[in-house]
C-alpha cells in the first residue's frame, strides 16, 4: 500500500516570466538587458500555448498545475489595470478545469512590474499596499482555486540584491529589510485571500537541506539558519507550506563550501548541484518540524539534466523519500515538479533542462519526455 493520502496532488510547476514570453514589463526583463544576460524572448510561447500544456499534463495522468500571475501584465503602469489579462489567468484556471486538473496559483515568482523596481522594491514606503492592491484586482482568477501561493521563495527573494548577475545554488547572506517586507506582505493579504477565496494560502520556501563538516562554524550556522529556518519556516501559518527542494549544501567555515567536501559526489552537470535527491525528505521534514505542524505542499522538486533516465533516477529517490515522510506521519499534501516544461532558468538562460516535456526553442514545438509518462503512471497508482 501507497502512503499517499486522499486528495494528494501530483502534478507540475511553472512559472510565467520563464514559460509565457514577451513579459516586457517586468525587473527580470529589464535586468537581462542591462547586465547582458540570456534573453528570455519568447520562452515557451505558453501565454498563447497554455491550453495545450494543461491537455499534456492532465493526458499524462497529473492532476494540479502550478502557474504564476505575471503582475506586470496585469498592471503594467501603477495604477492601470488591463481587465483583459484578469481574464486571460481565469481561462487558465478554466482550462485545468475542464480537465480536472487542480491550479495551484502562485501571485508573484520573482518577478515585479519595473515600475514597482523603480520606486524602491518591496522595502519602498507603501510597498505592501501595492501587493495588496494586485491581489484585490486578481481575486476574479483565484474563484474556485483551492492552493494559493503569495510569494515564490521569499527566503531567496531577499538575496537578490545581494547576489549580482548570476544566481547561484546558495545565495549570499539576506537583506533582512527586503525578508521582512515580504512576509509582512504575505501576512497583509492572506487573511483577505481566505475570506474572498476559502482557499488555503501559504507561500513556498527555496528549500536547502545543509550538512555541516567539521569547518563548520557558527557563522555558517547563523547564515543557513537565517536563510531558511528564523524568518520563513518559523512564520509559514497554518495553511501549508510550499518546501522547494534540490539538492544539499555543504557548510564551512563562514558559509557554504563551494563544492561538496567527497571528491567523489555526484555531480549534476548542467546546474552544477550534487545529485542529492534525499534533500527533498530532509527538507520535508525539517519544514513540518520547524513550522510547527503545518501542512507541506511540495511545489518543486526536480534536475537539470539531458539525461531522462537520470530524471527518473532522482525523482524516483525522492519519492522514495517522500512516501517515507508519510509513513511517519508528516502531512504533505502533494508534489509538484519542476518543471512541467524546459524554460527559461534565470540568470542560469536556457541551458538547465528541468521538463518533463521538451520544447523546440524555434517552433514551440512540445514533446513529452518518458519522465511525463513515467510520473503520471505513479499519479495514476497512488490515485487509483
Amino acid at each position: 500500500m501507497h502512503p499517499y493520502p486522499d486528495g494528494f496532488l501530483w502534478g507540475a510547476s511553472t512559472a510565467s516570466h520563464q514559460v509565457e514570453g514577451g513579459c516586457v514589463n517586468n525587473d527580470w526583463w529589464h535586468r537581462e538587458r542591462v547586465l547582458g544576460l540570456e534573453r528570455s524572448g519568447d520562452a515557451c510561447d505558453s501565454y498563447h500555448r497554455y491550453d495545450e500544456d494543461v491537455a499534456l499534463l492532465a493526458g499524462a495522468g497529473l492532476n494540479a498545475y502550478r502557474f504564476s500571475l505575471e503582475w506586470s501584465r496585469i498592471e503594467p503602469e501603477e495604477g492601470l489595470f488591463l481587465r483583459a489579462e484578469v481574464d486571460h489567468y481565469r481561462r487558465m484556471v478554466e482550462s485545468c478545469r475542464a480537465r480536472g486538473v487542480e491550479p495551484v496559483v502562485t501571485l508573484n515568482h520573482f518577478t515585479v512590474p519595473q515600475w514597482f523596481e523603480e520606486r524602491g522594491g518591496w522595502t519602498a514606503p507603501g510597498a505592501g499596499d501595492l501587493f495588496a492592491r494586485f491581489c484585490e484586482r486578481v481575486l476574479p482568477v483565484l474563484d474556485g482555486v483551492g492552493h494559493v501561493v503569495t510569494l515564490n521563495e521569499p527566503n531567496l527573494h531577499s538575496c537578490l540584491v545581494n547576489m549580482g548577475p548570476h544566481v547561484t545554488a546558495f545565495p549570499p547572506a539576506p537583506d533582512l529589510a527586503v525578508a521582512d517586507a515580504l512576509l509582512a506582505a504575505h501576512r497583509a493579504v492572506a487573511p483577505m485571500l481566505r475570506e474572498a477565496t476559502g482557499a488555503l494560502v501559504g507561500y513556498s520556501i527555496s528549500s536547502i537541506s545543509f550538512h555541516e563538516t567539521d569547518a563548520t562554524d557558527d557563522a555558517a550556522r547563523r547564515l543557513a539558519h537565517d536563510v531558511i529556518d528564523r524568518w520563513f519556516l518559523d512564520a509559514a501559518g497554518e495553511d501549508f507550506v510550499g518546501v522547494q527542494g534540490y539538492t544539499r549544501i555543504h557548510l564551512g567555515a563562514g558559509g557554504p563550501l563551494p563544492v561538496p567536501p567527497d571528491p567523489a559526489a555526484r555531480m549534476i552537470e548542467q546546474i552544477g548541484w550534487e545529485f542529492y535527491p534525499a534533500a527533498l525528505e530532509e527538507m520535508v521534514r525539517k519544514a513540518a518540524s520547524l513550522s510547527g505542524g503545518t501542512p507541506v505542499l511540495v511545489t518543486e522538486n526536480g534536475i537539470a539534466t539531458a539525461s531522462d533516465e537520470e530524471r527518473v533516477e532522482y525523482t524516483t529517490a525522492a519519492l522514495e523519500g517522500l512516501e517515507k515522510s508519510l509513513a511517519d506521519g508528516v502531512d504533505v499534501r502533494g508534489y509538484l515538479h519542476w518543471s512541467l516544461l524546459d524554460n527559461f532558468e534565470w540568470a542560469s538562460g536556457y541551458g538547465p533542462t528541468f521538463g518533463l516535456i521538451a520544447v523546440d526553442r524555434e517552433t514551440f514545438v512540445r514533446t513529452p519526455k518518458p519522465s511525463l509518462a513515467w510520473l503520471g503512471e505513479k499519479a495514476r497508482a497512488a490515485l487509483a
